[in-house]
């Protein structure tokens, strides 16, 4: 893809975002990247968890202020509801990166973003997670994400913007292709 053609302003450096893949790809090791958040169990349900540092560019990296979640249950579960349930926050996780994906693609491809909303849906039967029945999955049945976006585009630019974000989406990935997941205990 060639560079921007027009002025847009989406809020995306995408310069600079072309600059870091250049300078990444003559650097492959600085591309490795551990993201880490810490929790600690509140009470009932609720959990507080904390995203401050990761490692990335070779180095011990820190965002610019630690940031706070909340997790919990409804009260429709007898919990306090002190938090959005942690599905919840696996659906904000990816329409934050397909959202970022969009803005970062269509400020590359030169086109001015009005409006971008999304909904997502996630229906989940519960008898699963609650035991009832061994055979319901405990997690979503399916994800559907429906996009609102007003640009100076037509459809078929505005579609292939979603494409592409989707493409490269992080969190796209790590939901719809199989991820290993380690739990240790230690003392």
């Amino acid at each position: 893809m060639s560079a921007v053609l027009k002025a847009v302003n989406n809020g995306v450096n995408v310069e600079a975002l072309l600059g870091a893949r250049e300078a990444l790809t003559e650097a492959p090791e600085a591309a490795k990247f551990v993201w880490r958040a810490t929790s600690e169990w509140q009470n009932g349900t609720h959990t507080r968890s904390n995203v401050q540092s990761f490692f990335g560019l070779g180095e011990e990296q820190s965002h610019v202020k630690e940031y706070s979640y909340d997790t919990d249950h409804p009260e429709v579960f007898a919990s306090e509801d002190k938090g959005s349930t942690p599905v919840e926050f696996v659906l904000v996780g990816l329409v934050g990166c397909l959202t970022a994906g969009i803005a970062a693609v269509a400020t590359h491809r030169g086109i001015q973003l009005n409006s971008v909303k999304a909904t997502l849906e996630a229906p989940m039967d519960i008898q699963g997670i609650l035991g009832i029945d061994s055979d319901v999955r405990n997690g979503f049945d399916g994800i559907k994400v429906n996009y609102q976006i007003e640009a100076n585009a037509s459809e078929n630019d505005i579609a292939a913007i979603v494409a592409q974000s989707q493409k490269r989406s992080a969190v796209f990935d790590i939901i719809t292709n199989p991820t290993n997941v380690t739990v240790e205990i230690n003392k």
